[in-house]
């Protein structure tokens, strides 16, 4: 019996790492070289308007670098453990990497072991919206942002409390601001 247990775990360990992961459009985001040289955006807390964003494809491409438009428009998945945010313990929040929209809140954050950051809930639930994805041969919550519909990553009830849910985010997806 306890053989199973094991078959069980490691079975279940494999799941959770992938469960985020969406094979038919994984590549390898966020090499160094993909890094935006420009102007750090402007990101503030008060820019809370979900008026819709709307811009063509072609716009999206000159804003975002190519990591940022893969999966941000593309529903891509970054490699877990090498991103940006994963490993990142400082205070600050997250912003939409589109359309600067405050997501998250470091104060949320966890480390969930699966190699993506993950936070246990949004600064404001109208900020985001759940979308079915029945990619992979499951079904999951695809978490996109409510202003500019970009793809940010996905939605588990696997998280820590008070919650109870795990924000499994794609780092290339949002932009970080640290706290002052």
């Amino acid at each position: 019996m306890k053989l199973y247990t094991q078959i069980a775990l490691i079975f279940l360990a494999g799941f959770s790492f992938t469960a985020c992961k969406d094979a038919a459009k994984n590549t390898d985001y966020l090499a160094e070289s993909d890094v935006i040289t420009q102007e750090q955006p402007k990101l503030s807390l008060t820019d809370i308007s979900l008026k819709k964003v709307v811009k063509t494809e072609e716009e999206w491409k000159k804003e975002l670098t190519s990591s940022q438009y893969a999966i941000l428009r593309e529903k891509g998945t970054e490699r877990p453990y090498d991103n940006k945010f994963d490993d990142n313990h400082k205070k600050g929040n997250y912003f939409c990497a589109a359309c600067k929209l405050p997501l998250f809140s470091s104060k949320t954050k966890f480390d969930s072991g699966t190699g993506w950051p993950s936070f246990y809930d949004v600064i404001d639930e109208n900020r985001v919206k759940e979308v079915v994805d029945k990619s992979l041969g499951m079904v999951r919550g695809e978490i996109v942002c409510a202003r500019c519909d970009g793809h940010l990553g996905h939605l588990f009830d696997d998280g820590p409390s008070p919650t109870g849910l795990r924000y499994c985010m794609n780092s290339a997806s949002m932009l970080f601001q640290e706290a002052k």
